[in-house]
């Protein structure tokens, strides 16, 4: 579905990405593990076309996502949920999981989309005509996750969900990621809780330095101490 293959990204001077190479199959939770400043998130923005200077191949399903716009590639099945959440804090519930749905051919479908999403996150559903900003950092963030899931994407790329949440919204977060692949959508996640990550993933890549320094069934990676503790420890 997706793949990435001798990626280079630039902050102005600084080369980030030096040269990353991945793939995520259809159906697949893969997630991306490594120190802070690995190029977890530069990979991921990359990806989605927010980065201006980039040199390599990324496809999705035969396109080649270097030669769209942001917009072209969140019509083709992309979506990214960023680290920072950015939910409109003025709107309601309600108008911010419909903003997902501006570019969308699936727009006219407003009130069947909103009771789906409604449905998954319950804490949502009793939200709906709250203000954004009145809610907590955890429901704020299942927001963000699911204003990208109304368009219905093929691919979500996650950036750190986890961070900063009560641990009983963790695992809600996380039970959500697995019925998602279950229902057939294929997530790429950077998390820096990386023992929950490895647990519900298939496969992992482990950057350091701008490289993939480690890949492998996610299973085994997270039984083998030493990556853990060599690549992934803050």
């Amino acid at each position: 579905m997706l793949r990435v293959a001798d990626l280079h990204a630039w902050y102005g001077a600084s080369h980030v990405l030096q040269g990353v190479s991945l793939d995520v199959a259809a159906g697949e939770i893969v997630c991306l593990v490594g120190r802070n400043g690995a190029g977890k998130t530069t990979t991921l923005k990359s990806v989605m076309g927010l980065l201006p200077r980039l040199r390599g191949q990324v496809t999705f399903d035969g396109h080649d996502l270097l030669a769209l716009p942001v917009h072209a590639r969140y019509r083709l099945g992309l979506a990214y949920v960023p680290e920072e959440r950015r939910i409109v804090p003025g709107l309601t519930v309600r108008e911010n999981l419909l903003l997902g749905l501006l570019a969308s051919p699936l727009r006219r479908e407003e009130a069947r989309i909103v009771a789906r999403l409604a449905e998954t996150f319950p804490r949502l559903a009793e939200r709906l005509d709250q203000q954004a900003s009145t809610m907590s950092g955890g429901e704020q963030q299942m927001l963000a996750i699911a204003r990208a899931l109304a368009s219905a994407p093929r691919l979500v790329m996650l950036d750190e969900p986890s961070e900063g949440i009560m641990p009983v919204l963790v695992d809600e977060m996380f039970a959500l990621f697995e019925a998602l692949r279950r229902d057939g959508t294929t997530i790429l996640l950077v998390e820096q809780n990386v023992g929950m990550a490895l647990a519900i993933a298939d496969r992992a890549y482990v950057l350091d330095g701008g490289m993939v320094v480690h890949s492998g069934r996610a299973a085994a990676m997270l039984a083998d101490d030493a990556v853990v503790e060599r690549y992934c420890s803050v």
